[in-house]
């Protein structure tokens, strides 16, 4: 089964003002942390520290249909 991951994600400034969400259809919180790494420039690797914390603490929505795990939308300000 896959889900639908809402993640919030906090950069400091200058890499992001506010913050930001990023979307991913992923089977499980690992999954979805790779996803979003890879996906990810390197210049926020150092806040990754706080982004499994994150995964955990998403919204989850189960899918009715198998989807391909994907990165299907990064929000950053």
């Amino acid at each position: 089964m896959k889900f639908l991951y809402i993640v919030e994600h906090f950069c400091p400034f200058p890499l992001s003002e506010y913050g930001g969400i990023w979307n991913v259809i992923a089977e499980n919180d690992e999954e979805c942390y790779d996803l979003i790494t890879e996906y990810d420039d390197e210049d926020s690797v150092e806040y990754y520290s706080n982004l499994r914390k994150n995964i955990q603490n998403a919204r989850k929505f189960a899918l009715a249909e198998e989807k391909v795990s994907i990165v299907v939308e990064s929000f950053t300000t």
